[in-house]
């Protein structure tokens, strides 16, 4: 068997798909499909399961690629010792987050871990919609989750909170908003059903199942600002309502309705040097910003 099949292999089990594939290659898709057909034909076996949705593994298929992914441990600590770089890793690392999660926390951490480790090349893959951030694509993904896989490898960072926010010219405008005891009086600026994994749902179903005058959004940016440009009211995560200065904070966090915060990492990868380095870095400053996401304060 060729060595090389083995590296095809394992791009086309993280990329789903040939354009992928090829892109993790450095080679048209064209390639990469006439690479796995000549492989297959002459092995006699059939790795991959093509239909409109990509590429699935079978089962010789999903030995092939736990044994590409061993050989690319070994030799990336191969070439690592061979060049006397123990300390400093070198590769690619892939990581993925919702954008808002990236945009307010990661994205000045990663811009650290760059400076301190510039042989690591960092491939961001950023998603509103939580369930689509593949585990499979990234070696880490930052994600709320308050029921993670027992499968999955990764640290807890902290409890994400949440609070009512509105624009200071929207609580003028309406001095005399009660959103304890008339909430339904209000706009309210609220999620889609992309951000199920929200605790907050609860709050919502309890609190304005009466309110007649919503603006739905499938992205929490947008929440963010329409609830600045002072369209309504709107629950948000306190690390994304505290810092913005049009915003102010109009209830105390939201009793039961916190989601954990986690840093999950690929099993596949997790062994590879320079994954196990990013995830230590990234927790340790993530877990520096607990204060921001969690927030113990009252009104």
């Amino acid at each position: 068997m060729d060595w090389d099949y083995l590296r095809y292999i394992r791009a086309l089990a993280i990329g789903g798909t040939f354009a992928k594939a090829g892109e993790l290659l450095g080679v048209h898709q064209t390639t990469v499909l006439r690479r796995l057909d000549q492989m297959e034909d002459s092995l006699g076996l059939r790795f991959f399961e093509r239909n409109r949705d990509g590429l699935q593994l079978t089962p010789v298929g999903e030995m092939a690629y736990r044994e590409a992914e061993r050989l690319a441990v070994d030799m990336e600590n191969l070439e690592r010792k061979l060049v006397g770089q123990d300390g400093a890793p070198i590769g690619k690392v892939r990581i993925a987050a919702e954008d808002t999660l990236m945009n307010e926390l990661l994205s000045p951490i990663l811009a650290e871990l760059v400076r301190e480790y510039p042989d690591i090349e960092l491939e961001v893959l950023t998603d509103n919609d939580v369930a689509n951030l593949s585990h499979r694509e990234a070696d880490l993904t930052l994600r709320p989750e308050n029921k993670p896989q027992a499968t999955l490898e990764g640290e807890r960072i902290a409890a994400i909170d949440s609070a009512v926010y509105g624009a200071a010219k929207y609580c003028r405008q309406h001095r005399a908003m009660d959103i304890e005891n008339r909430p339904e009086d209000c706009t309210w600026i609220v999620p889609d059903e992309t951000f199920s994994h929200l605790a907050t749902g609860r709050w919502y179903r309890k609190h304005l199942k009466n309110a007649s005058s919503l603006i739905r959004c499938n992205s929490l940016q947008s929440m963010v600002a329409l609830a600045r440009s002072g369209a309504g009211l709107a629950v948000l995560p306190c690390y994304l309502g505290e810092p913005a200065k049009e915003l102010r904070r109009i209830s105390d966090p939201l009793e039961g309705e916190s989601v954990d915060l986690w840093l999950h990492v690929n099993q596949d990868t997790q062994q590879m040097a320079r994954v196990r380095i990013v995830m230590e870095f990234l927790a340790e400053r993530l877990k520096a910003l607990e204060s921001a996401i969690e927030i113990s304060s009252t009104l």
